[in-house]
């Protein structure tokens, strides 16, 4: 229970926790039940029911239906996106903060000007570029758009954690010597750890839930990622919901792993504290 400033407990705070936590709890409890349930099992008890006795009859359709090949493919996407954004917007940040030339100002504010885009509104220009560069039905088809439209975000909220660093600091580095990519290595990325591995989680999200550009540019059922693959379990005439709730299920736990793992840089980075 929370309490409040004088050590009283506070019953609203409590009421309202309760309630969060219940619309957290019931979705993913559901989710774990059906896919240990049959079919006919989930039809004749309800959705909100425990299962009468499990199956793991889901996991076995799951991976016969490709979950593997999905998965491997959405890791590739996945990871590509996040190392080339990171790759292209760590020294864009970088040049924004410790140039002063009116380039990098130019450069930041187009940076900005692509917040304004949504990826929806030139879906058909970007089809038309991938076509012409003879990507269409590859997973490269995936990665750029994904790079290219995560990046005005991520230099944002990069380039406002490098302006939290201590100008001393580079100061102390230039007297000893360093030149430019030294400072980036050795000073700007230990204590940027926050903003990084924040950014990177947003992108990787963004990534591994993608659905609109797979959906446009992949076509062989080889090249399919995660969430195209869950469409297999719709059917003409109704849909496998246990089967696809073990595919959802399955394709959450990296998500919860990788949040298990950079947790503590992820508070950080939200809290605005960087690496420091």
């Amino acid at each position: 229970m929370s309490t409040g400033a004088r050590g009283r407990p506070n019953w609203l705070a409590g009421a309202l926790t309760a309630v969060w936590l219940i619309v957290i709890a019931v979705p993913i409890l559901s989710m774990i039940s059906w896919s240990l349930q049959s079919q006919q099992d989930l039809l004749d008890h309800g959705p909100l029911a425990p299962p009468s006795s499990i199956t793991f009859e889901n996991f076995a359709a799951v991976m016969d239906m490709g979950f593997g090949r999905y998965m491997r493919n959405t890791l590739i996407v996945t990871g590509a996106g996040i190392a080339l954004t990171l790759l292209l917007a760590i020294p864009a940040a970088y040049a924004v903060v410790r140039s002063r030339s009116l380039l990098a100002s130019a450069s930041f504010r187009v940076f900005l000007l692509g917040l304004a885009i949504p990826a929806q509104a030139v879906i058909i220009p970007v089809y038309l570029i991938i076509t012409r560069m003879g990507l269409n039905d590859t997973l490269a088809a995936v990665i750029l758009p994904t790079v290219a439209f995560n990046l005005p975000l991520v230099v944002l909220i990069l380039s406002g954690s490098l302006r939290d660093i201590s100008g001393e600091l580079y100061d102390a580095m230039t007297v000893d010597g360093a030149g430019a990519l030294r400072m980036l290595v050795s000073l700007v990325l230990p204590l940027s750890r926050g903003s990084i591995t924040t950014v990177s989680v947003f992108v990787g999200l963004g990534a591994w839930n993608s659905f609109i550009f797979p959906l446009i540019f992949l076509h062989s059922p080889e090249k399919k990622v995660l969430t195209l693959g869950l469409q297999s379990f719709r059917q003409e005439f109704g849909i496998n919901l246990p089967g696809m709730m073990m595919g959802v299920l399955l394709s959450a736990l990296p998500v919860f792993v990788l949040y298990l793992f950079a947790r503590r840089w992820l508070v950080a980075g939200l809290a605005g504290v960087g690496g420091k």
